[in-house]
């Protein structure tokens, strides 16, 4: 059922916590952080330290993977001790102290252990932000709260390319100097998450339970179950961004200008993520997430088929589109499927089960391009795209009322 409207005459749960705009400019300020490295780090990979492309979807594939399969343990913990904010600070401490690693790195296996401790700082974060902007947001705003801090942080995903292509311009292509400068929006996130967000009064701390147990996966529930598998079904039809990178350098983008495919893709995604959680929670959230499936299949067919630049970009703007009317929608399916102590469990579970597929996902696509070719990357990925549309319709007969 979608949420019902609010009653409350003051409008007051109308209103967006401040403290989900603080994490919202929190993600702003890490994404900047994080993008200046991830929209060159392919292209450094392979054209400055010799990788592979397998080599980069292995990569890219275990960091996100290891990013999402650490969410299972911190959001547990944040439950136990009835503290979000600690951990979200701890996660995001190692995302920024993660930058002066790539700067520095001489080799592949340097910058993979900067990916991964890079990742569990990620993992770390995520389940117990996620949590606590459930924690702080009446169900009936649920789809615009996360909506909001999606939009945020997309934009700062396609400020940190247009960093860095200007920081590429001005240092005459010295990868290891952009790296640098990427540290310092990554300190501030600290900042303004230690003293911008407020968490509430925690509740007595409560016995631990490991999150994989099976007396903590019975408590989750039908409902829970159905949002999980829907998100495992949406992971499994994408791979990494970094096919996006190697694809518009493949049909001859230059170098210095590979970070504007990032920015393309997320100005599509910030524009996207807001109004689609503050109309899901009008009208649900079932077809929403359908068409999202639609077009990513229109991307990944436009990136297929793609000879020349422009085709490549209006198949990264719908990439974009799709993860706006997506990404937040799979966010606010687990958080109205559970109670309240039980949250920073059920987004780490979620977490895991999506990082085990996006794992899966990447390393596919790594497989089919080096063995196939480009265009092989993305017709399989259209493919995948199909067949989890025609899951996710399959898996929502009858079960309307649980993910509306």
């Amino acid at each position: 059922m979608s949420p019902a409207p609010s009653t409350n005459n003051s409008g007051q749960t109308r209103k967006i916590s401040p403290t989900v705009w603080a994490l919202g400019f929190v993600s702003l300020l890490m994404d900047i952080s994080s993008e200046i490295i991830h929209s060159l780090l392919p292209v450094f990979l392979v054209s400055v330290l010799g990788a592979g492309v397998q080599t980069v979807g292995l990569i890219e594939g275990v960091a996100e993977a290891t990013a999402m399969m650490t969410r299972v343990f911190s959001g547990a913990l944040s439950d136990w001790l009835g503290k979000r904010k600690i951990l979200a600070l701890l996660g995001y401490g190692l995302g920024a102290l993660s930058k002066p690693l790539f700067a520095w790195a001489p080799s592949v296996g340097i910058v993979f252990s900067a990916r991964f401790v890079d990742r569990i700082g990620k993992g770390i974060r995520g389940a117990p932000r996620d949590a606590l902007v459930a924690d702080v947001t009446p169900p009936e705003r649920r789809g615009a709260a996360y909506g909001l801090r999606q939009s945020l942080d997309s934009v700062g995903a396609f400020v940190g390319p247009l960093l860095a292509i200007g920081l590429m311009f001005l240092s005459g292509g010295q990868f290891r100097l952009v790296f640098w400068v990427a540290f310092v929006p990554g300190i501030l996130a600290l900042v303004v998450l230690w003293l911008g967000v407020k968490e509430p009064v925690s509740t007595a701390r409560k016995p631990f339970r490991s999150p994989l147990s099976r007396q903590s996966l019975a408590l989750l529930g039908q409902r829970y179950w159905l949002a999980v598998l829907v998100g495992i079904v949406f992971t499994l039809a994408r791979f990494s961004e970094a096919f996006l990178l190697l694809r518009a350098e493949n049909v001859g983008l230059r170098l210095s200008l590979i970070p504007l495919v990032l920015v393309v893709m997320n100005i599509a995604y910030s524009l996207t993520a807001y109004p689609v959680g503050h109309l899901s929670d009008r009208i649900g959230r079932q077809g929403l997430m359908a068409l999202g499936l639609i077009v990513l299949i229109g991307s990944e067919l436009l990136l297929a088929l793609a000879g020349g630049l422009w085709m490549v970009l209006a198949g990264t703007a719908l990439w974009g589109i799709h993860m706006g009317l997506t990404q937040g929608l799979i966010s606010t399916l687990v958080a109205d499927s559970i109670t309240p102590e039980l949250r920073g469990t059920a987004f780490g579970v979620f977490g895991l089960a999506s990082g085990v597929a996006l794992l899966l996902a990447s390393l596919i696509a790594g497989w089919l391009w080096q063995e196939f070719g480009a265009s092989a990357t993305f017709w399989g990925g259209a493919l995948f795209a199909a067949l989890a549309l025609l899951a996710f319709l399959g898996l929502n007969q009858g079960e309307k009322d649980s993910i509306s």
